[in-house]
């Protein structure tokens, strides 16, 4: 059963050059089809359900729905599950897609934590990247949520952007503190295959930051975050005390979520879930009382162990000894290499990659994979 509920909303203004999540133009008609969908697929599974610790709505841009969808979602999670006294109610949203009117409606619906996609506080950067929205509209954004009286605020920013400096990086990320928001994630740019960043990349129409620099943006995020009081928890992920994300945390943790909408997945007693990627499937599944999910799948205990060392590791404190003997594993054995190229860390009964091990999280993830022979 889970605590733990996302919602994938898959509308956008305009993708992004660097996007490979599941998004479409955004189109009322068919939003308010997909909001009716969601509501069907949300009453089908409330069975799965326990009392809900956090909701995520996610995408796409949920911010871009009509304010009566989204008020109409909403309100039929809260008719239908059982919500905890102080659960954690998030919605993604992008600057110039918010409205005072908007913030209203989440507000009268218990919506206590916004999460926006600013990406960069530099113009050039937001057109590379191909957001829709330029520095000022990212702090007029920001600065509305807050007087509309929504204190949890997150602000996603990213690094390794093409002809980013460390001066325009350490700019984002002081224009962010300045805001002062509860949250901050700060992402390395990852070109995915398939997307147009991708293929100017390959094309050599721009280039990505060189390695050296990528590791001094990461290691400026982390002492400025650090000093303006934030605690890394997370490799990319930054809070003050207290507003860590508890749905991300419930992620990391390997707990169950249920997932709804095209294309989400979610992770019920062992059991990983998708539903159909198509939004026309999607719509027509509904519509018709059939279930959406298109793959369940049964996590093997292989594939469950490399979950648990992945996502634990990716957490600044680590994995816990005694979990790792529960689940039959010595990871100081595994790690001894490590430890000694101080890579990896020891601290009391904690297991955890150090910073130089962090800048190279995934090479020293699967080394521990082999030397444990998964």
């Amino acid at each position: 059963m889970a605590e733990f509920l996302y919602i994938h909303i898959p509308f956008c203004v305009k993708k992004c050059l660097y996007c490979d999540f599941l998004s479409i133009p955004y189109d009322e008609a068919l939003a308010r089809r997909y909001t009716d969908a969601l509501c069907g697929e949300l009453q089908m599974k409330k069975g799965l359900a326990e009392e809900l610790k956090a909701i995520y709505m996610g995408g796409g841009t949920p911010s871009i729905l009509p304010d009566d969808c989204l008020g109409q979602l909403l309100a039929c999670i809260a008719e239908n599950y059982n919500l905890a006294r102080n659960v954690e109610i998030t919605v993604e949203a992008n600057p110039g897609t918010l409205t005072e009117t908007k913030i209203r409606t989440l507000l009268l619906r218990n919506v206590n934590r916004l999460s926006l996609g600013i990406q960069s506080f530099d113009n050039i950067e937001l057109q590379t990247l191909g957001r829709i929205h330029d520095a000022e509209a990212a702090i007029t954004s920001a600065e509305m949520v807050r007087s509309a009286g929504i204190e949890n605020l997150s602000l996603d920013l990213m690094y390794g952007i093409s002809g980013q400096t460390l001066a325009t990086w350490k700019h984002s990320l002081e224009k962010a503190v300045a805001l002062s928001p509860r949250h901050i994630s700060a992402y390395e740019l990852t070109p995915e295959q398939k997307t147009p960043l991708k293929r100017s990349l390959d094309s050599g129409k721009i280039k990505m930051p060189g390695e050296e620099l990528i590791l001094e943006m990461s290691d400026l995020a982390i002492d400025l975050l650090s000093a303006a009081g934030y605690e890394q928890y997370e490799i990319s992920n930054y809070s003050l005390p207290g507003y860590r994300s508890a749905h991300n945390m419930n992620y990391w943790d390997r707990g169950d979520y249920l997932a709804v909408g095209a294309g989400a997945h979610g992770f019920i007693g062992g059991f990983r879930t998708i539903n159909t990627c198509s939004v026309a499937e999607y719509l027509e599944r509904l519509e018709n009382g059939a279930d959406p999910e298109t793959e369940k799948t049964e996590i093997s205990r292989e594939d469950a162990l490399k979950e648990f060392i992945f996502l634990g590791l990716r957490k600044t404190e680590g994995i816990r000894l005694v979990d790792a003997r529960n689940f039959g594993l010595d990871l100081v054995a595994a790690s001894d290499e490590m430890l000694r190229l101080n890579l990896i860390e020891l601290i009391a009964d904690q297991i955890r990659l150090s910073r130089k091990g962090q800048h190279i999280a995934n090479t020293v993830i699967v080394q521990v994979f082999q030397n444990l022979g998964l």
